[in-house]
């Protein structure tokens, strides 16, 4: 019994011991960044928390040299780094500029603020900036929106000019990690391909002390792309550390699309290439698979018009002869920017509207001196759609080359989109023999929303699809995206401090139209964001949102939840992806795509990100999965 007291010690001394190890590190961050926009998120992602031997240390970031960041000085402004420490580790002179994409080590003074470690940098608001753009594009993920948020009085106020603090992560080692020689923590950034071993490797690390770093184990090492991971070092980090190995030799792939896929086309950003990290995807049932296909093949876009928009087309078709004169001098006002056929001219083209040229409904294919065309015949008022394809020039919107008329009908002479619609790849593909690989649904993703980014943000006034779907989205002879079909489009001339439109005229495509259109008539660029993360289900599950939608009254952010868990399940979101892809895709990559969907399809619009800030993050996803 004597020795009673004595045990008693020893196990408290020994739990003490354990909960400081586990205290003694760092939480890794998770894909919390993609919920900037969810309000009253429950997982702080302020920064880390200060619980080290020291209130100060010397730490280290990394930056990927970007073009409006990519000298010594430039880079060093940006993050407040001593110009010289940054340019002596880097091994380059103080004038010297990086090349695109460089990782660049980045020496930082980090101290407490309050209950977290950070650096402080400052920011001057530039024109369309936002909290999510300068954390996670300017930034590129060593701040977050939360933290921004937490710093700035009034953060969502954004305005030209207006200097923001800016909280950089970085922490300081703990008790434990300086006993075992760890004298400098890093804020690695994490980029698609990336692994915790990977990234020990690089900098001489054993797998095992990252994961502890970051309390993360070898069942639970997920990290995720635009985030920071804190690798602890015993030396200085130097510039050898940061040359990318050479790429493994690529996969034999089993189409002609996957060898298109590793083309890198003028809107990726330029850059080292990721290895995709190959997971298995459970199958699904075959015979389930192809008799779901075959009704969806069958079956035609459930259109929704109110019947006040009936009203005005029927009223409309009887006043046909008026049209036709106002649409005439239309014409002769466009005859600089349109050719106008004669239509002689396109019954030629055409061998007299022959079934044979009929691509789908009302559109036939036709050549037209020695090029194809795409010649749709049009009921009803097309000036506003004309209008607009005539201040149109962008090689994500389909484009408008020539008008006709003839007894009251109008023929829209269009480019030719040689692969069809994008619902013909992505819902009936196991048929058709049509194969879409990871990447280039990311690609077809990315020129969407640079097409929609377009009609948003370089359209005067700005302009809503308001019909965003996949079969109106065409393919061209590369795969490559247009946003076509923009009879719904309509314009928003806003002014500061005026309330958005509403409409009574509700119209557009079931499962595609966001509730603050349907329930209430609010009409802005949100609707399109809105249709566009369902696009980006359909394009990652394979299905059609008709067919995701099991329950009319059911909503669709609630569906995502069923599929994926809250917290995006790594088995679950494995089940959710298109099985004709067969497992060949990254899954930390498809986890944050999930993420932005999630994002896209809120139910408040106001917790939408904004089309400009969805490029810019596919843009970085489609880097990181070019290979």
């Amino acid at each position: 019994m004597s020795h009673f007291p004595l045990i008693l010690a020893f196990i408290f001394t020994l739990l003490i011991c354990t909960f400081s190890v586990i205290e003694g590190q760092q939480p890794y961050i998770g894909s919390g960044t993609t919920k900037c926009y969810r309000k009253g998120n429950p997982k702080s992602i302020r920064g880390y928390t200060c619980n080290g031997a020291n209130k100060s240390c010397q730490a280290y970031l990394t930056f990927r040299s970007q073009p409006l960041y990519s000298s010594v000085s430039k880079i060093s402004a940006l993050l407040s780094s001593d110009p010289s420490q940054l340019a002596e580790i880097n091994s380059v002179s103080l004038n010297h500029t990086f090349e695109t994409n460089k990782l660049v080590i980045v020496p930082i003074k980090c101290s407490c603020a309050s209950e977290y470690y950070q650096a402080n940098t400052t920011y001057v608001v530039q024109n369309a900036d936002t909290i999510f753009l300068i954390a996670s594009n300017t930034f590129e993920g060593l701040s977050t929106c939360q933290a921004l948020q937490n710093e700035n009085h009034n953060p969502w106020n954004m305005f030209q000019g207006r200097e923001l603090v800016v909280p950089l992560r970085c922490a300081c080692p703990t008790k434990n990690q300086t006993e075992k020689g760890v004298k400098y923590l890093l804020s690695y950034l994490v980029k698609g391909g990336d692994s915790v071993s990977l990234i020990s490797e690089k900098f001489g690390v054993k797998t095992e002390t990252t994961l502890e770093a970051n309390n993360l184990s070898m069942t639970n090492a997920m990290i995720y792309p635009f985030t920071t991971l804190l690798v602890p070092l015993h030396d200085k980090p130097s510039n050898f550390q940061t040359v990318s190995p050479a790429p493994p030799p690529s996969l034999p792939s089993s189409s002609t699309t996957d060898k298109r896929s590793k083309q890198i086309w003028v809107y990726a950003v330029s850059g080292a290439a990721a290895a995709a990290t190959i997971v298995l995807v459970l199958i699904f049932c075959a015979v389930g698979f192809y008799t779901d296909h075959r009704k969806m093949k069958n079956k035609k876009d459930h259109v929704i018009v109110s019947e006040s928009l009936e009203a005005i087309e029927n009223s409309q078709g009887r006043k046909k002869e008026e049209e036709s004169k106002k649409l005439s001098e239309i014409t002769s006002a466009i005859a600089h920017s349109f050719k106008v056929y004669g239509f002689e001219e396109l019954q030629h083209a055409t061998d007299n509207f022959n079934t044979s040229h009929l691509i789908k409904g009302s559109v036939f294919r036709g050549v037209i001196n020695g090029d194809f065309a795409a010649i749709k015949k049009v009921e009803g008022n097309v000036s506003k759609e004309i209008e607009l394809l005539n201040k149109v020039n962008h090689a994500n919107v389909i484009r408008l080359s020539g008008v006709s008329l003839n007894e009251g009908h109008w023929y829209l002479v269009y480019e030719y989109a040689a692969n069809g619609a994008l619902s013909e790849w992505i819902y009936f593909n196991n048929m058709h023999g049509k194969f879409l690989s990871w990447t280039k649904r990311i690609q077809i993703a990315f020129d969407v929303a640079t097409g929609l980014d377009y009609l948003h943000s370089f359209t005067s006034p700005p302009h809503i699809h308001k019909d965003l779907k996949s079969s109106n989205i065409l393919l061209d002879h590369d795969l490559r995206a247009k946003v076509a079909n923009l009879r719904l489009a309509r314009s928003m001339e806003v002014q500061e401090g005026e309330q958005l439109p509403l409409t009574r005229h509700i119209v557009g495509t079931r499962g595609y139209m966001a509730p603050e259109y349907l329930e209430n008539g609010l009409v802005s660029t949100k609707l399109d964001v809105y249709a566009f993360g369902v696009l980006m289900l359909e394009l990652l599950t394979g299905k059609e949102v008709s067919a995701i939608l099991t329950e009319d009254n059911k909503n669709l952010s609630h569906v995502l939840y069923d599929m994926v868990g809250e917290k995006n399940d790594q088995e679950r979101v494995k089940e959710f992806m298109d099985p004709s892809l067969k497992g060949n895709y990254p899954l930390e990559l498809a986890m944050f795509i999930v993420g932005i969907i999630d994002n896209c399809i809120e139910k408040d619009p106001e917790n939408r990100p904004h089309m400009y800030e969805i490029v810019l993050c596919l843009s970085r996803t489609l880097n990181s999965s070019l290979s």
